[in-house]
């Protein structure tokens, strides 16, 4: 009895922030044929940058589904190369009789997916770069789920991120909780966190824990993560996403201090 109250009111708590979410966003309401896939200026362009970059992005999923998560994607762009490469999974690839629900594609990487903004997630430039530009293209072509896909709880677009981020961790890559995805591992139980450091035990990205230096600690429940990121400085919710504790508690100083009264 208690197990299903706790149920209703996880459902019902997931459902009132879906609902807020729809109010305070902008997200895109139109078909998908005219949202917008313009970029919006946070790559640096590549025919003015010889240095090697690569760049981790997120972006609401389009429709209802942005409501819960994100889709997430990763673009390189190799020493003196003038293009961005974009890898990326899509699920319809696959309804549409494709082979492999994995894109590799020249585009610009900052382009907005299907109207929603698109957020960078992390960034590597410079030196030493190229060698894991390499690794990155190697580990993508050895994607295990090519041929599946799976909206919850994965495999999808958030598990191709995590699966290249575990193999590659100079990333240090921290994913969203609303990477829905992101701790799918198949039939393993045990792997390294999807920063590729620390440690995680996942039950078909149903149930799970993370514990890292990256991360933090990290609950997944029904695909859902609970956490709190290292030195307690942000914690993590889902549907919400990433909530910057230092900054909250900035903003309320600041309220406190402009409502106090002179002695």
């Amino acid at each position: 009895m208690k197990l299903m109250t706790a149920t209703k009111f996880l459902l019902l708590a997931a459902l009132a922030t879906a609902l807020l979410i729809h109010v305070v966003t902008d997200h895109v309401s139109a078909g998908w044929q005219t949202a917008s896939r313009e970029p919006v200026g946070l790559a640096p362009d590549p025919e003015r940058t010889p240095e090697a970059i690569i760049q981790v992005y997120g972006a609401r999923a389009y429709s209802w589904r942005g409501y819960f998560g994100v889709h997430t994607w990763i673009a390189v762009k190799p020493s003196l190369a003038t293009a961005y490469t974009v890898y990326e999974v899509i699920g319809w690839y696959l309804r549409q009789g494709g082979s492999s629900v994995l894109a590799i594609h020249q585009q610009r990487p900052d382009r907005r997916w299907f109207g929603s903004m698109p957020v960078l997630l992390a960034e590597k430039r410079g030196d030493g770069v190229d060698a894991l530009i390499s690794r990155i293209e190697e580990v993508a072509h050895n994607y295990p789920y090519a041929k599946e896909y799976t909206m919850w709880p994965g495999p999808n677009s958030n598990t191709f991120v995590a699966w290249v981020s575990r193999a590659v961790p100079e990333l240090e890559l921290d994913l969203p909780p609303t990477a829905i995805g992101k701790d799918y591992l198949g039939s393993n139980m045990f792997s390294v966190a999807p920063s590729g450091s620390g440690w995680q035990w996942s039950f078909y990205g149903l149930l799970g824990v993370i514990i890292s230096e990256v991360e933090g600690i990290e609950i997944n429940l029904l695909g859902l993560t609970f956490g709190i990121s290292p030195n307690l400085v942000a914690i993590k919710l889902p549907l919400v996403g990433r909530i910057d504790l230092s900054a909250l508690l900035s903003t309320l100083n600041g309220l406190v201090a402009s409502t106090s009264v002179p002695k």
